[in-house]
């Protein structure tokens, strides 16, 4: 999404986020060593599909997804890591792979590993390999109502 459309969102709902520039960065320890950030405190946002159906995996950026625990979490009978094609239409205006972890704007569902939700803040991508927002999780939580679940196995 246009990083407007976020900070709109975000505004209506009267949360306060932090802007973080930095440079270039592609993966997720990277974009923390960048940007300063602990792995642990950055939350990477990972399109998957649980039987069939995309949906958000949002873990720290120090974590991988642990798909047999997601999958016995969730009860489904499969869970996959969706290819980009199948999902980089659903996000104009972002970079592929740098989607903020709102799937709540695109009708996914958003599963956040228990770890992360340990957090007082989060950190994420916003829509650019140069920028992540920052803000309280309790408001992520609130306008994103994630299902928290443990998922998240650290690499």
């Amino acid at each position: 999404m246009p990083l407007t459309r976020l900070k709109e969102f975000l505004d209506r709902n009267k949360v306060k986020y932090a802007m973080l520039g930095h440079t270039p960065a592609y993966t997720a320890p990277e974009i923390a060593a960048a940007a300063h950030v602990p792995g642990k405190e950055l939350a990477k946002t990972v399109i998957i599909k649980i039987d069939g159906k995309l949906a958000m995996a949002v873990l720290p950026a120090s974590y991988r997804v642990d798909f047999d625990l997601l999958c016995e979490a969730t009860g489904a009978n499969a869970v996959t890591l969706a290819s980009e094609g199948e999902f980089s239409d659903l996000f104009p205006g972002c970079e592929p792979g740098a989607m903020p972890p709102f799937g709540n704007l695109y009708g996914l569902d958003v599963y956040v590993a228990d770890v992360l939700a340990e957090d007082e803040e989060i950190v994420f991508n916003a829509g650019a390999f140069t920028e992540l927002m920052k803000m309280p999780y309790g408001d992520f939580a609130r306008l994103v109502k994630p299902r928290v679940i443990p998922f998240a196995a650290h690499v």
